[in-house]
């Protein structure tokens, strides 16, 4: 079983140099030449020495012109080495682009909850550091392999014209170094893994500590976060370290291995020199050309060794891309989706529930019909619910039981990309891209004119806040937007969804995080920007929605109150106690 998962995956991996066949074609066949080169050059130099190489020898002219052949052949032998060195790069890099691609393609399809679940600096180190590793395998692994095998075959066939005593005595070591290099091989395919994880783990200590570091200045951690980057860093050291002892055991071994050869050979040809066994095929001259080919006969074996380290790390790192490439998106276009199209916004929820697959519900039995065009708040404590319902429209979540319909439609049998193109969403932690403003912006609709966009600032109440600035809507945001105020980003993220014009809405505790000024400034923008849309407000501060068409109270149990504000109020209920206690919150804080 193990080895049929490991021939998929080399099989898997080969597939990527087809589109890249051509390049591929051409690495080879210079390889084939390179090759060649190495295995001809001392059948001639022996024709030289025997023949043309004495004093007084009227072949003067003939063995000018051999030379001549073998200073052309090595001239486009480095140009061969040349092309082998740069296109066979290219081809790495550009089997690693469409690697790259393919597993950001793939990330982009993945639902929120395998993120809930996915650090970014581990996700990051998968997209980057494992894949350098597969380019170099990529690149050097088949040129490798097929000059070894190549020069490997023709060394010893050279060889056995020579003397095949010696042929195969030098063969009869081969195998001894074979069981050398399996025994050592799944050591340090096991040691290589444990690298990348290693690297994994720095990268996402990096990416949490760099993104707290505001919060780690503020409570004065800076020691506690290099602790426990140390901590990170001390298991990359010790893999790394158990890899290169592994490595090192390899090598040493390789080394000593190809050393001792040619000490065989020169003790064998020795015996057979002075005891005449090995017949007049051998003599010094003979040896000579041996040894030569010995050094043929060797380096393949030390670039196979080489080619073992590559292989290791870069099937290593292909395993790790397989791996997130083969994690399923739980949330897919059904096979017969329909587009989802002239949207009134009419909402059904329908004995709808809902777990993260822990077996505790967060939503149980939820019936609720929200009418086109109309305003529904949810208010409640945390952990109620309220934010996991309003995710369930988009299907950033699927259900786990009951039907979900807009307009009638079953939001399982539409597209995703039509379902979540007519909605909006406005968070309470805004999100912006580390571009210029007029770019996140224009994310709410990517074909946008830059006079639409500045309309739909102007309709956010940011257009004077942005024009303020030195670069007006060329300024650059700065990582999540940290150079603009939560006022600000709030707007600028109203604007992208009245860029948008979606025909539903969500406004998840759109202002619970700003003060009461730029709260009033900003609801006035969510007021035009809900006109005329189905719009579903999660709030905080009950003051937001008192002029909604129906505010649902939900707790861990599920709805327990619904009504207009008056008529929660009136009540006397779960809504009136929370109301309450916000009054009494907001009036002891003026």
């Amino acid at each position: 079983m193990e080895t049929k998962s490991k021939g998929r995956l080399l099989k898997r991996f080969i597939s990527y140099y087809k589109p890249h066949l051509p390049i591929f074609a051409l690495d080879m066949f210079c390889a084939l030449f390179i090759s060649a080169v190495d295995i001809v050059y001392p059948l001639i130099a022996d024709e030289l020495m025997v023949n043309y190489m004495s004093p007084g020898n009227s072949g003067l002219n003939t063995f000018l012109l051999i030379v001549g052949v073998c200073v052309l052949l090595h001239v486009l032998r480095a140009a061969a080495s040349y092309i082998v060195t740069y296109y066979g790069h290219r081809l790495g890099v550009r089997m690693e682009a469409d690697m790259r691609r393919d597993v950001f393609a793939h990330l982009q399809k993945l639902g929120f909850s395998f993120y809930d679940k996915s650090r970014t600096g581990k996700l990051l180190s998968r997209c980057t550091n494992d894949l350098f590793d597969v380019t170099e395998l990529a690149h050097h692994g088949p040129e490798d392999v097929f000059i070894s095998v190549v020069t490997f075959i023709g060394s010893f066939i050279a060889m056995l014209t020579i003397n095949w005593q010696l042929a195969i005595v030098l063969m009869a070591t081969v195998p001894v170094l074979l069981v050398f290099v399996m025994h050592l091989r799944k050591r340090m395919n096991t040691a290589s893994r444990r690298v990348k994880e290693g690297v994994a783990v720095i990268n996402a200590d990096i990416e949490s500590s760099i993104s707290g570091v505001r919060v780690a200045k503020a409570f004065t951690c800076e020691n506690y976060e290099l602790e426990k980057f140390d901590r990170g860093n001390g298991q990359y050291v010790a893999s790394k370290t158990l890899y290169y002892k592994t490595m090192a055991n390899f090598m040493s071994g390789m080394e000593f291995f190809t050393s001792i050869l040619k000490v065989i050979v020169l003790g064998v040809a020795g015996v057979l020199i002075i005891t005449g066994s090995g017949g007049n095929s051998m003599d010094i001259t003979s040896l000579a050309v041996f040894l030569m080919y010995v050094a043929s006969f060797t380096t393949p074996i030390r670039k196979l060794s080489m080619f073992m380290e590559q292989y290791t790390m870069g099937m290593a790192g292909f395993t790790r891309f397989a791996e997130l490439m083969d994690t399923e998106p739980d949330i897919e276009d059904s096979p017969n989706a329909i587009t989802l199209s002239d949207v009134n916004g009419n909402i059904r929820f329908e004995d709808v529930s809902f777990t993260y697959g822990d077996g505790r519900y967060v939503l149980n039995n939820i019936y609720l019909d929200i009418p086109s065009g109309g305003t529904v708040a949810f208010v409640g404590p945390s952990g109620g619910g309220k934010t996991t319902l309003c995710h369930l429209i988009p299907r950033f979540y699927d259900i786990s039981s009951g039907r979900i319909t807009i307009d009638g439609h079953d939001i399982r049998d539409v597209t995703l990309r039509s379902l979540r193109g007519n909605i909006g969403i406005v968070q309470q932690d805004v999100f912006l891209f580390a571009a210029s403003i007029a770019e996140n912006i224009r994310y709410g609709r990517l074909d946008a004119t830059f006079e639409e966009i500045v309309e739909a600032a102007k309709a956010a109440e940011v257009h004077d806040d942005i024009m303020a600035l030195p670069d007006g809507y060329e300024t650059i945001v700065g990582e999540r937007g940290v150079m603009l105020s939560g006022g600000q980003k709030q707007r600028i993220s109203i604007a992208r969804i009245f860029l948008k014009n979606p025909p539903i809405l969500i406004l998840d505790e759109a202002t619970s995080a700003l003060d009461s000024a730029t709260e009033a400034r900003i609801s006035s923008a969510l007021e035009r920007l809900s006109f005329g849309r189905t719009t579903l407000i999660i709030a905080h501060r009950l003051s937001t929605v008192r002029n909604a068409d129906e505010i649902i109270v939900i707790d861990e149990s599920g709805i327990v109150e619904r009504g207009t504000h008056r008529e929660l109020l009136s009540a006397g209920g779960e809504y009136r106690r929370l109301y309450d206690a916000q009054n009494t919150l907001y009036g002891t804080n003026g």
